[in-house]
């Protein structure tokens, strides 16, 4: 059985999209969903640096459309995965959702760009409204991470796998967090604009939640599960219900890797830019396959990774 999975925010590189651009379709989808998310994708996916695409409202259409462009190129189409029936299921992290939304036939690949382009602007305007952030909290005891998260006045925004639950909240309340940390727990900030699904986001859901009252979803085609608590979605409503949710709700992929086991997954699938999340599977599922798509001279080998977890 087969997970096909989408990264979040933070799995963007410099020149992402240059050596995809070439393959047939490519250039094309590009163009469409830049026009969609109203942001120029082939420039900064190909020749904007690191600091230019950590800004949220390049970030996060980057990585939907860095995603949607590798299942294209895989044959992955929502018609393919709804094939696999039973032996296939798609999950994204946080951003990563609206892609697997798209691959399980919930939402057209324009409306995907229309959605996270404004939940991307959304959120950057959010961020950059108070002085905000997220850092990863790294081993210590679950119940002392969650006690010194909240004695901080953090909220835990990820929770991603044992061991690994990233805080969000105010500066002076991570700083809090830094000066006190958990034992035998260490705190890493990230580079981030804000405190993401948080209530700090609270705009942005609303901003969301006007875009997608103009979509009329689809039921998945697929196993579709969700952040909010790894469950499967059998409904195109809910699930686009969800995905704006997200934006204030913290993400659990503990929670969806425990459905993945239950569920008897055999292979993980993270498209472009993968790492991320085979990297969490390798912690949270150990004796489960993977493969992460960074290239194009990965694509054959990923195809061969499908077909040994489908057939």
């Amino acid at each position: 059985m087969l997970a096909i999975v989408c990264p979040g925010q933070g799995s963007q590189t410099p020149g992402l999209l240059s050596p995809w651009l070439q393959a047939e379709g490519a250039a094309e989808l590009i163009d469409e969903f830049s026009d969609a998310a109203g942001t120029d994708l082939r420039v900064h996916g190909t020749s904007s640096d690191e600091e230019t695409i950590r800004d949220t409202a390049v970030a996060q259409p980057l990585i939907v459309a860095a995603s949607l462009l590798s299942a294209q190129a895989l044959g992955l189409s929502p018609e393919r995965v709804a094939s696999f029936g039973p032996k296939a299921l798609v999950a994204g992290h946080s951003v990563g959702e609206i892609p697997a939304a798209a691959l399980a036939g919930v939402i057209t690949r324009a409306q995907a760009g229309r959605l996270i382009g404004v939940r991307a602007s959304a959120m950057a305007e959010a961020a950059a409204a108070e002085a905000t952030g997220m850092a990863a909290v790294l081993g210590g005891k679950e119940e002392d991470v969650q006690a010194a998260i909240e004695a901080a006045g953090l909220a835990a925004a990820n929770v991603n796998a044992p061991g690994q639950v990233v805080a969000a909240g105010s500066e002076q309340a991570l700083q809090q967090l830094a000066e006190t940390p958990p034992a035998r727990a260490r705190i890493v900030p990230l580079k981030v604009a804000g405190a993401f699904h948080t209530d700090y986001m609270a705009e942005a859901r609303t901003a969301l939640e006007q875009e997608a009252a103009q979509v009329q979803p689809a039921d998945p085609g697929t196993g579709l599960l969700s952040n909010r608590d790894g469950v499967r979605v059998s409904s195109g409503a809910e699930a686009l219900s969800r995905i704006v949710d997200q934006v204030t709700r913290p993400v659990r992929w503990d929670k969806c890797m425990e459905t993945m086991r239950e569920t008897g997954v055999t292979g993980i699938l993270e498209l472009l830019p993968g790492g991320t999340l085979v990297g969490l599977a390798k912690r949270g599922l150990r004796g489960v396959e993977s493969f992460a798509v960074t290239s194009p001279e990965d694509v054959e080998r990923a195809a061969e990774f499908i077909d040994e977890h489908t057939r």
